[in-house]
């Protein structure tokens, strides 16, 4: 079930249906103190969540809810400000959306964030080489040190770790990871593999010239 948080009556009616029409159970409130409330009685699968809320605010509905018990969320925002972003990540965000945004990309996010939640209850732990990822714990170690990740980091290196010698064009990694379904530039797929190979070494991802990338071959 997805508890829709929004407290402009519009968007939720619209998001609510799409869910529906998607085959989701879906219900909406339009502040944050109910929202609390409504999440304790019904005990959602997924919460999407507006930041700016009359009451208090969706930073801090997100504190509470995640608090009592780790749940998905993905935040929606008419600000398009970096430093949401990061608080909204700090208190337990998994995807953030800014407005307007498309119904048919929300729900692709919507999927995305739950099919990783999904491969953390299952608590795999998957292996290439010295790299060891965690999904449970959300932790990566590279030859037994620790590696610290940002969570779209670690669900790039997941989604590739799960799927040796497969080679994604970089908008498929965009549904796939992201969660975008279009009308978003490949330049940050580029730029999250930067990073991937700054802090776990250059071999860790091949490019494949022309298509896009796949995991690189295993270590020691």
């Amino acid at each position: 079930m997805v508890l829709v948080v929004e407290d402009e009556p519009e968007i939720a009616e619209a998001v609510v249906a799409r869910l529906r029409t998607e085959g989701f159970d879906a219900r909406s409130v339009g502040d944050g103190e109910a929202a609390v409330e409504v999440y304790r009685q019904l005990q959602p699968d997924l919460v999407v969540l507006d930041l700016m809320l009359p009451g208090i605010d969706g930073l801090e509905v997100c504190r509470r809810i995640q608090a009592e018990r780790r749940v998905p969320v993905v935040m929606l925002t008419a600000r398009d400000d970096e430093t949401d972003l990061v608080v909204g990540l700090s208190v337990g965000a998994d995807d953030y959306l800014t407005k307007p945004f498309s119904p048919r990309e929300l729900v692709a996010r919507i999927r995305a964030v739950l099919r990783r939640a999904e491969d953390a209850r299952e608590g795999k732990v998957l292996r290439h080489g010295d790299l060891q990822l965690d999904h449970a714990a959300r932790r990566v170690h590279l030859d037994g040190t620790e590696v610290h990740l940002t969570p779209i980091e670690f669900d790039l290196l997941a989604h590739l770790l799960a799927r040796p010698g497969v080679v994604f064009p970089r908008q498929r990694l965009l549904a796939e990871v992201w969660g975008h379904t279009y009308g978003t530039g490949t330049r940050t797929v580029d730029s999250h593999v930067r990073s991937l190979r700054r802090k776990l070494g250059d071999a860790v991802v091949r490019t494949v010239h022309g298509v896009g990338y796949a995991l690189g071959p295993a270590g020691r």
